[in-house]
């Protein structure tokens, strides 16, 4: 069995043991990353594609003697799922691989943003803390997470992962109703609820047709002034416009972004602009700790032999 990795730099940095997924195939073609026009070409004749971004629309899955294509995330919307599964092609994804490391990232934000941890670490390096009158400097308001609400939106692994560390802080936990269902479950609240009593929102809910713009100007405007916003999930479920005009506004107090709609981001996005006050935007990278990434690779060679040994897991097909 041959196989074929697409964009190995989306997960392995070279820091990674890959011994386990090596041995998962009889000979690997390992790209770094491939561009939209080369995927034809690179998968032609390979019996397992694995990809984390390139899309693989299709025309890919009509590649001669294709039998798996293994996802090195957890989100499908780059496969061709009608495609795969008229072809009769398996498609296996990578689920619960990175929840410590999101997790732990949400709450670097968080802490960040309601300590002003950036702008103080600034003021040092501009040398006001040097010339402070007091041993301090307590220029910029900071506050504490004991007794504030955290509104989640999108309760499954890592969302009750987000729960239990919030409770561990002192916070109250609203949980909302799933998007676009009429009926709210025992134990969860509406989204009208979540943002009007929510002292921080964190989104973990995939990005579909019930949830793409979900937080827009008007959710944001009916937020506390006081509030932060947070994004690990997926760029397209806030409106990133929207988002730059309420926090330049300040409709909400600060978000904390790290998915956007295009990634990389061109250099005129609306959420990178130098104007817009208390917003930190990391480079989608809250998944990618060491461990988290390793649990990727070693994940994605036991799908392949589970496939090879007639028991394949994690199937995503329609």
């Amino acid at each position: 069995m041959r196989g074929v990795i697409l964009d190995a730099d989306s997960f392995d940095r070279g820091d990674l043991d890959l011994a386990s997924l090596t041995a998962s195939v009889d000979h690997w073609e390992i790209h770094r990353a491939t561009h939209k026009t080369e995927t034809l070409q690179r998968i032609a004749g390979f019996d397992v594609i694995v990809t984390n971004k390139v899309v693989i629309n299709s025309e890919a899955m009509a590649s001669p003697g294709l039998q798996l294509i293994v996802v090195a995330a957890t989100g499908t919307n780059n496969i061709d799922l009608a495609s795969a599964k008229a072809r009769g092609v398996p498609v296996c994804n990578v689920r619960d691989y990175a929840s410590g490391a999101v997790s732990q990232h949400v709450f670097s934000l968080i802490l960040a943003l309601t300590t002003r941890l950036h702008d103080y670490a600034v003021a040092v390096r501009e040398g006001r803390w040097q010339k402070s009158d007091v041993f301090c400097l307590l220029d910029h308001p900071i506050g504490e997470l004991e007794g504030l609400t955290l509104g989640i939106i999108g309760h499954g692994n890592l969302g009750q992962r987000v729960a239990t560390i919030a409770r561990g802080f002192g916070m109250e936990v609203l949980i909302s109703a799933r998007p676009g269902r009429s009926e709210i479950p025992s134990g969860r609240v509406p989204l009208e609820v979540i943002l009007e009593q929510s002292d921080v929102i964190s989104l973990h809910c995939p990005l579909n047709e019930h949830t793409k713009d979900l937080i827009s100007a008007p959710q944001l405007r009916a937020m506390k002034s006081t509030a932060l916003l947070i994004n690990t999930a997926r760029g397209g479920i806030i409106n990133e416009h929207d988002l730059a005009e309420a926090l330049r506004a300040g409709d909400i107090a600060g978000a904390g972004i790290d998915v956007l709609t295009q990634e990389p981001p061109p250099a005129n996005h609306p959420l990178l602009a130098n104007d817009i006050p208390n917003l930190i935007v990391s480079p989608h990278n809250a998944w990618g700790s060491v461990a988290a990434r390793q649990r990727l690779a070693n994940e994605i060679a036991r799908l392949i032999t589970a496939f090879r040994s007639s028991h394949p897991a994690n199937l995503c097909l329609p």
